[in-house]
């Protein structure tokens, strides 16, 4: 009998942390390997604030590939208070720059030095408006008094609306959204508004993280929220709607900075992904679906073209075997566990 297959155009990663040095050389592999393109992460130490650095950054990822791996990665720029109009244009005209990340201040890893305050960075705002340059935003506010389950939602209540009501031109990405808050966001606005999604959200909610002992190699910022959320992200994913594509946030983190008193926050999910997805899309049947949400849907978003070259899934009897870990030069990173086994695994 033969095994079931699905072709689809090569996908892609619209939110990717691929980190620097060694750990940049031990997992840009896995990237390469499944995905043609990358939106990658500025929040290195120190960050990547100008296009001289984005630059710099994209020279040192093209170095670690390997002979014949066929990856593009799209550099994005680190939004500071300080941050030049002129040299994000001139980064955009040169065709380095694909987008500029907003981090608030201390939200995630690496993002201390953020916006605090959004009026400072309205000048650059402007300009990306004007030239229809795309916002990447980290879709929560810090304030201490604010329950971390409810960043998301507060974030939009009182950054992120208020925000594309004075600039409506600005084209906005929710990134890695997670709560049905910002589904509904987005699917209610008119224009302008875009959401990634990560493969680690689809499958995982808070319980992953703190039923039966704490378990840090679950936990991620934006932080895994209630089952309903879940299923709304879900439900968003599945529906081939346009504005909803992948993004995985996969974050390599070594193990000893993960199972720590304060570990950091990230998942790492680049080597397993389009295993992880097509079971989640069987799952729902919606394996029709699985195309839009991978390799079309964001590729139209960023204005580019959808890849040409394809990749085949095929779902095995016996469940496919993915390491635990994977050794970098930085140290050992374990990968997600998605607490079910993958039959699907793209054919090589």
């Amino acid at each position: 009998m033969t095994a079931p297959r699905l072709t689809i155009r090569r996908p892609d990663d619209w939110h990717l942390h691929l980190r620097d040095g060694g750990m940049l050389k031990g997992v840009i592999g896995d990237t390469a390997r499944d995905f043609a393109r990358a939106i990658i992460m500025p929040n290195l130490v120190p960050p990547v604030v100008t296009t001289t650095d984005a630059k710099a950054y994209r020279d040192r990822i093209l170095a670690a590939l390997k002979p014949g791996d066929r990856f593009e990665p799209l550099m994005t720029l680190y939004l500071t208070e300080g941050t030049n109009p002129d040299d994000v244009e001139e980064g955009k005209k040169s065709g380095l720059i694909t987008a500029v990340k907003l981090y608030p201040a201390g939200a995630t890893t690496n993002s201390h030095g953020g916006v605090r305050n959004i009026d400072n960075a309205m000048p650059v705002l402007e300009r990306m408006a004007k030239i229809g340059l795309p916002l990447c935003v980290h879709g929560e506010v810090t304030t201490p008094e604010v329950d971390i389950f409810d960043r998301e939602a507060v974030f939009i209540e009182t950054v992120l609306d208020p925000l594309r009501k004075r600039l409506p031109e600005l084209k906005v990405t929710m990134e890695h959204v997670t709560t049905k808050d910002g589904i509904d966001y987005i699917k209610g606005s008119k224009a302008n508004l875009a959401g990634s999604i990560t493969t680690h959200h689809l499958i995982i909610n808070r319980n992953a993280i703190l039923v039966g002992g704490i378990r840090p190699h679950y936990y991620c910022l934006p932080v895994a929220k209630r089952e309903s959320h879940r299923l709304a992200l879900r439900a968003a994913a599945v529906s081939g709607d346009a504005r909803f594509f992948l993004g995985t946030d996969s974050a390599p983190h070594v193990d000893p900075l993960k199972e720590c008193a304060c570990g950091c926050a990230g998942i790492y999910t680049s080597i397993n992904t389009m295993s992880c997805l097509a079971h989640v899309f069987e799952e729902d049947g919606a394996l029709d679906k699985l195309e839009a949400f991978t390799s079309l849907n964001g590729p139209a978003w960023y204005g580019l073209a959808a890849n040409e070259e394809t990749i085949t899934l095929e779902k095995n009897v016996e469940p496919v075997s993915f390491p635990a870990k994977i050794e970098t030069e930085a140290g050992p990173v374990t990968v997600f566990d998605p607490m079910f086994p993958l039959h699907w695994d793209v054919v090589r």
